[in-house]
């Protein structure tokens, strides 16, 4: 590694082999050139180091370009910022390399020895300074310089940077601009670029706030528009425009003629007015911008009953039914005094039933209070799962159906009668510790029901099911999903068991309480439910908790159960992960067929045969030793003695090499009786 920053790879004789200086990622260095057709790429973001959408190339023709670029076909769109450096009539005037010198200039160097400047030198620092000139994933090319001689509280300072306002000067017929599909770009005080989803638009990955945005609501052309009765409507948006994605433009019109075309047709999503003109335009939109120079007004239509939001949806809270009837009975006080007389009885009842409804609710849930969850009425959720037709799944404490509150898919838990009967004050525990559990990997709780005998819970939707169906019924998922999936669970019961207000012990680990989201970020269900069992019943077989393959052996013994239990059943379903193998395999006539997985995964370990274990997986031998460590750590995890297994701390730092995994002892030294 030289005083440049060029990692140099040198044989025999000083000869070089290979420099870093000759593949360049997404910055330049001093005394570094880039000769016709070499290019950067940007980062994919600020912490994703694969190539992202912006390129920095210089062109054959001798022209320094920056263009936005498809990831996936690496197609270049149009470029946003051009050196000009091309002369067709005379060759040897055009650019050919692009010099970044010792002292921080950096210019363009023309067939014919002349220098096409790209750092003013009056920008340059004097003195000692280290430099570099970096594409950064906001597409915006600059350059920087920072004193060797720095202090604690020095940072890199900008010489330079191209293009000076790339949410304008990034527009083009293809692509979607300096943000993504739907998104609007705005400048900041440093002429970076910011991206923001308007009103009634969300991020298409939370994650990425420079990607696409998806609507929350939109009508097409399946829908009778005349059918919603004045219940579609827009939100203003001022200063903001998408110039390539007209359709329709229409002269001398005003704002409300405008807003009535874009309203009366299927295609516009938006309708942007500036004077006398009118733009409708369709989805997706692209180049979004917003800037205090543009004189338009854009109009976004939007259901009604679709509030437009930025962020995550929130369900609206019943209102105070005490303040309704206050409110509704002074309006009413005047006419006459008997009159006046009812309407006061009726008034008192009210308050008085209101009363003890509210007593009633804070009796059943004093936790609840200090929560955001929503309140439902059994009505409300009757009709959100159209009668309860759509079930997801279903255990011992009741059926899961799917949703529909608003334009958002929820789960609805409906609680067993048996439970209902006997646990009043376990659902009140349940729902305000519950309510407080906040983790990525948790699935959250968004509101409750209770009313007479039902009750309910409402949960976020995940979108792609169980991980039972990811791992047993689908193609086999790659092993960087799979490692990520295990390393989530396990954060996710370190969570439920050192970080809560309340420890929370599972008792159900399995591929069946693990959901996934989205993007196949796995979250874990039902954890809180076993608080609902009676302890007093859990050192007795009939109080045996968990599912068949995955229930840790001192619930059969006269023992404690601890959070080691779900560090058992945790093991049980890494090795399930790891292998795509059901810990016990049933016949058709229910049987039991096959090694039983845990077995079958010490077998492999003690032979050196992990390859069989993972059926040849390619990808996860190309990864043996992070396979190595998966398997060992879910050996130390079903180890029949819970004092040999490691706490779920533990388990995530093994499992992120933080922590060294040393060799597991036989897992089953001791007979188990079977369930």
């Amino acid at each position: 590694m030289n005083d440049t920053g060029n990692f140099v790879i040198v044989g025999s004789g000083s000869n070089m082999i290979w420099e870093s200086f000759n593949f360049p990622a997404d910055t330049l260095l001093p005394t570094q050139i880039m000769s016709r057709g070499g290019v950067i790429n940007s980062k994919m973001s600020e912490t994703n180091f694969t190539s992202g959408r912006f390129q920095l190339r210089m062109l054959q023709d001798g022209n320094l370009v920056l263009n936005s670029r498809d990831v996936l076909s690496n197609f270049a769109y149009k470029a946003y910022y051009s050196s000009n450096t091309i002369d067709v009539s005379n060759s040897t005037n055009a650019g050919d390399q692009l010099i970044f010198d010792v002292t921080g200039y950096m210019y363009i160097l023309k067939r014919n020895g002349q220098r096409f400047v790209l750092t003013p030198r009056e920008t340059l620092p004097s003195g000692d300074y280290y430099h570099r000139a970096t594409l950064s994933f906001d597409g915006v090319f600059t350059q920087y310089y920072y004193p060797k001689n720095f202090t604690s509280n020095t940072s890199w300072s900008v010489s330079w940077l191209e293009p000076e306002n790339i949410c304008g000067d990034i527009i083009g017929l293809e692509g979607s601009g300096a943000c993504g599909f739907n998104n609007v770009c705005s400048l900041d005080g440093a002429r970076r670029p910011k991206c923001e989803c308007p009103p009634g638009l969300s991020l298409l990955d939370p994650n990425d706030p420079y990607g696409d945005c998806k609507l929350n609501f939109t009508t097409t052309c399946d829908d009778d528009v005349s059918s919603y009765n004045g219940e579609l409507d827009f939100v203003e948006l001022n200063k903001t425009d998408w110039p390539r994605s007209d359709y329709v433009h229409l002269d001398s019109t005003n704002e409300q003629e405008c807003k009535d075309s874009c309203l009366n047709d299927c295609l516009c999503a938006v309708a942007v007015h500036d004077g006398n003109d009118c733009w409708k335009k369709k989805l997706p939109l692209s180049n979004g911008w917003m800037n205090e120079s543009l004189n338009t007004k854009a109009f976004l239509k939007f259901a009604k009953g679709d509030l437009p939001r930025h962020s995550p949806p929130r369900f609206p809270r019943k209102k105070n039914d005490q303040t309704t009837l206050i409110t509704t009975g002074a309006a009413l006080l005047g006419s006459s005094v008997f009159v006046n007389a009812i309407l006061l009885v009726v008034i008192c009842l009210g308050l008085f039933l209101n009363y003890h409804k509210m007593a009633r609710t804070r009796n059943l849930g004093d936790n609840v209070a200090e929560t955001n969850l929503v309140y439902f009425t059994y009505k409300e959720l009757v009709q959100a799962t159209n009668e309860f037709t759509d079930e997801l799944g279903r255990g011992s404490f009741g059926i899961v159906y799917k949703g529909l509150i608003r334009t958002n898919s929820v789960a609805v838990k409906k609680l067993n009668t048996r439970l209902v009967e006997d646990g009043e004050k376990e659902f009140k525990t349940e729902v305000g510790d519950i309510s407080r559990t906040h983790h990525k990997n948790l699935v959250q709780l968004l509101g409750y029901c209770d009313e007479g005998d039902q009750r309910l819970l409402v949960y976020e939707y995940m979108s792609n099911g169980t991980l039972a169906s990811f791992l047993f019924e689908n193609n086999k998922p790659s092993w960087n999903q799979r490692s990520h999936i295990a390393l989530g669970i396990a954060k996710g019961l370190w969570y439920l068991h050192e970080e809560c207000t309340t420890q929370i012990i599972h008792c159900d680990i399995k591929p069946q309480n693990v959901l996934l989201d989205d993007y196949y970020n796995p979250r874990i269900s039902d954890f809180g439910l076993a608080k609902l069992l009676k302890m007093n019943q859990s050192r007795t077989n009939t109080g045996i908790r968990g599912t068949k393959g995955y229930v840790a052996p001192e619930w059969f013994r006269n023992t404690a159960v601890t959070t080691k239990v779900d560090v058992y059943s945790f093991g049980v379903l890494l090795l399930e992960i790891i292998s795509c193998r059901k810990s016990l395999e049933e016949s058709e006539s229910g049987n039991e067929c096959g090694p039983v997985l845990t077995d079958w995964a010490w077998d492999c370990y003690q032979e050196r045969t992990l390859d069989v274990f993972v059926a040849n997986d390619l990808e996860a031998l190309a990864d043996y030793k992070n396979l190595k460590t998966f398997i060992m750590v879910g050996l130390w995890c079903i180890q029949e003695n819970p004092s040999l297994r490691p706490i779920m701390r533990t388990v995530v730092q093994m499992l992120e090499g933080v922590v060294e995994v040393s060799e597991p002892p036989c897992p089953f030294p001791l007979s188990t009786t079977s369930i």
